[in-house]
């Protein structure tokens, strides 16, 4: 884990950076201070096209372009139905081109091990964060154990410093969400299930269902997925 020192001026200087280019600058101190490969940002939007910022090779960044591997990679497709980080051990490499693309990537030094953090804002918007590094699976977990409450803050920050930068500040919903409702999206964040949701609040999943569908329509989300996106986002819960 980070000293809460560096992990604050990491967090300070994404909030004051002018661009995208000045993100991939602050992105570089992050990757020594983490002791990783690279970091990542990719942000895919509804045509498919990809845009961000990393500390990826020139080469590679151009090469990914090119040949349009968003459209198959598995970081880009298995973090599209997650909202939770994933660990690349977890994606599907088995297909030809899976597996074509990592062997490409592992030959312009992308890294052994990777791990991504999902971030969606609003109107759909869906973004990953990754960070990579060469190790065996033993460091790697615990590498992940330590930092991961980290990287998903670093994650938010960094998506919403890249909104700022592409559209104004989305506002805020008109009708606030009530106790219940922020207390039931706040639980779901955390990963918790459902019924195990509506037993912490001491209420039938019934009313639960009535508290997120609430929360969901002022949040103008599409899912239950979506309202959780946008309540970490705009800043009414935290992860």
């Amino acid at each position: 884990m980070l000293r809460r020192q560096n992990l604050n001026a990491i967090l300070e200087m994404i909030e004051g950076a002018a661009n995208l280019e000045e993100v991939a600058e602050i992105l570089t101190r992050f990757r020594s201070l983490l002791g990783v490969d690279h970091v990542a940002y990719r942000w895919v939007d509804r045509s498919g096209s990809i845009s961000g910022c990393s500390t990826l090779p020139t080469a590679w960044q151009d090469r990914y372009n090119a040949m349009s591997y968003h459209r198959i990679d598995p970081v880009v497709i298995g973090c599209y139905t997650a909202f939770h980080p994933v660990d690349w051990r977890d994606l599907d490499w088995s297909s030809r081109l899976a597996s074509a693309y990592r062997k490409d990537s592992l030959a312009f030094g992308v890294g052994s091990q990777g791990y991504s953090v999902p971030v969606r804002g609003p109107n759909g918007q869906y973004a990953v964060f990754s960070i990579t590094k060469t190790c065996d699976g033993e460091a790697w977990d615990k590498f992940t154990r330590k930092n991961s409450r980290d990287l998903i803050l670093v994650a938010h920050y960094v998506n919403r410093r890249a909104l700022d930068f592409e559209m104004s500040f989305y506002p805020l919903p008109e009708q606030p969400l009530s106790m219940r409702e922020t207390e039931a999206i706040a639980l779901l964040a955390e990963g918790h299930s459902r019924a195990r949701v509506a037993e912490m609040l001491e209420i039938s999943e019934h009313t639960l269902r009535v508290y997120i569908e609430g929360a969901r329509g002022k949040l103008q989300a599409q899912n239950t997925t979506h309202a959780v996106a946008r309540a970490v986002a705009i800043g009414l819960i935290s992860l």
